[in-house]
Parts: structure tokens; C-alpha cells; sequence
């Protein structure tokens, strides 16, 4: 059995879909990918009338993610799509940031060891690593300008299924760093509340942020936690909404683990748990084509960046 995903979007702002859930007549879905491989983890922003949709593009041929782009004019045609950024190592969930007129992407990355911070030279396809955000390798990353710090809501990689049980905490003064970790880390446990599932934004006057519930199954759904206290030295949160999949597309009612937004756009996906005959093929295609080199990223240039996995100093984390 193996998941696929599928993406889409709604020209609602998350304000809005917090108090009425999106419906099926409303959502544009991003291509189908075929039945072995998926988009999923939609982060995106709208430019000069063009809607640019992010996603983790994952093959079970090749069993690594990359991140492509597809866009959409003001009547939500598709009028492109390609590679935004490909890595030797998988890549998912490229939320986006903007600071200082730059627009950066920030893509869960930790089988390379690190969190790489990319800024955009030419959008929506030509990014560079410019930083590593301290020093564990995030899951997940969600981060957040808020009261004047950075925030950094994360899992992290270990046993026991820790990155869906334990969400973790950072703060800084400078989006690149040094980031420090929450005095409370983990600053919640559970399977219910503690891997980020999207876009943080701001209702009502308090900061809300979308984590996904693995209670069932990893991405079985979104609870909303609105967070009620965040200080680097305290913090609370309480679960005041959940998104489940329900009908909003048939045959994927197995999941929804991502809820993501900006300006008057919100994004989505589902999940599918499949049996597939062709599966043991499947595997037998990723081993061969591993081994005769055909696994790798199609980025060109310089594969690692040795700079920025240097190891951290004592203030960084």
C-alpha cells in the first residue's frame, strides 16, 4: 500500500476557511501526475495576476522528492509549470518566506543533515542557499515574523515516530539566525498537535497554526492551534478547529495534512492510500535505476555546500 497526494487551491484567504470549510465546487486542482506519483505540501503566492502554486513532486520510480511550480492566471488556467529547485537529497514542504523585499523558500530538507535557507534570483525557478538555520535538521519548518521575533515551528527526526509526536520551538532576531531553541522544548507532545502542517497567519489578534493529526495515520487531518501564549520562555496552545477531508474530492478521503495560505489564496491537499499490483515493479524500477545513476537531481552546478554545513557555533541551534 502507498499514499498518493493531491493539490489544490481556493481563492479564499485562510481568515475565511477557518469559519467556513472550502467545498468541492470551489477548489482548482493542480495536474494529475499519474497513478505512482503525486504533488503535495502546496505553499504558493500570487504575482503580477499569476498565481504560483509550489509543491514536493515525488515518484515512487525515484522515491525523492523535488520541488516544482505550477502557475495559473486570474480565470485559474494553467499557463506553466517546471522544476522550481531539485537536490541530491528528498525535498518537501517549500514554505515561503518574505523579507527585506526578498522572497525566500524554506524546504524540508533533513536527510541532507540541515535546514537550507533559499533565496529567490529569478522567480519562480532559480533559487540559491544562502544560509543553514541552526543546527538539527527540521521537519517541517513553519516559520513566522510575529511581536517582532522570528519564530520557527518544527519537528525533528528520531525514533519512535518522533517527528510526528514532539513539536518543537525557535526564536530569533534575524530571519538568518542564530536561532535559539524554546526554553519548553518540545513545547507540545502528541500525535494530535505536534508536526506542522502549514501556514501560520494571524486571527483575531492571535497567531494560528495549522499541525497535522497522525493519531490514525500519518496526515489523517489538520487541527488549527491558536496559540495562546509564545515567549522564548513560555508557551500555550489550543486546538480550536479541524479539517478532515471528507468529499471534497472523490477517492481521496484517506487525509489532508496541509493548510497553507497567502493573501486571498488557500492551499491544500489529500491523500489516497492505495494497493497497487504494480507496486513490486515499482520497487524493482527504483533499485535499477539506482543503480545505474538515473536516481539523482537534475540540478546542475555544485551538489553540496560545504559553508553551510559547517559545524555551528555554541549560539546556534
Amino acid at each position: 500500500m502507498f499514499d498518493i497526494w493531491r493539490s489544490g487551491y481556493l481563492r479564499r484567504p485562510l481568515t475565511e476557511v477557518m469559519d467556513r470549510p472550502p467545498r468541492p465546487d470551489e477548489i482548482v486542482w493542480l495536474p494529475d501526475r499519474g497513478p505512482h506519483a503525486f504533488y503535495a505540501d502546496p505553499f504558493g503566492l500570487e504575482r503580477d495576476g499569476v498565481l504560483t502554486v509550489f509543491v514536493e513532486a515525488f515518484d515512487y520510480r525515484v522515491r525523492r522528492g523535488d520541488i516544482h511550480y505550477c502557475q495559473y492566471d486570474a480565470d485559474d488556467r494553467l499557463v506553466g509549470q517546471g522544476v522550481a529547485l531539485a537536490e541530491p537529497w528528498h525535498l518537501s514542504y517549500p514554505t515561503l518566506i518574505e523579507d527585506g523585499g526578498e522572497l525566500y523558500m524554506l524546504p524540508e530538507a533533513y536527510k541532507s543533515g540541515g535546514l537550507i535557507l533559499y533565496r529567490c534570483r529569478r522567480f519562480p525557478d532559480d533559487w540559491e542557499a544562502v544560509a543553514r538555520l541552526g543546527a538539527s535538521p527540521a521537519i517541517d519548518a513553519t516559520v513566522v515574523r510575529h511581536d517582532g521575533r522570528w519564530w520557527m515551528f518544527h519537528a525533528l527526526p528520531g525514533p519512535d515516530d518522533r517527528a510526528m509526536r514532539e513539536l518543537h520551538l525557535a526564536w530569533a532576531e534575524r530571519l538568518t539566525g542564530p536561532w535559539t531553541p524554546h526554553a519548553g522544548r518540545p513545547v507540545m507532545s502528541g500525535f494530535q498537535t505536534s508536526r506542522p502542517g502549514g501556514s501560520a497567519f494571524v486571527h483575531d489578534g492571535a497567531l494560528h497554526l495549522p499541525v497535522q493529526d497522525c493519531v490514525p495515520a500519518y496526515g489523517a487531518a489538520v487541527n488549527l492551534l491558536r496559540i495562546d501564549v509564545l515567549t522564548p520562555q513560555n508557551f500555550a496552545a489550543t486546538v480550536v478547529r479541524r479539517f478532515e477531508p471528507g468529499d471534497l474530492a472523490a477517492g481521496f478521503s484517506d487525509g489532508l495534512h496541509t493548510l497553507s495560505g497567502a493573501g486571498g489564496v488557500s492551499f491544500l491537499d489529500l491523500k489516497s492510500v492505495r494497493r497497487d499490483r504494480a507496486e513490486p515493479w515499482l520497487k524493482t524500477q527504483y533499485k535499477l535505476r539506482r543503480a545505474l545513476g538515473l536516481n539523482g537531481s537534475r540540478r546542475t552546478g555544485v551538489d553540496v555546500y560545504p559553508a553551510l554545513f559547517s559545524p555551528p557555533s555554541a549560539s546556534q541551534s
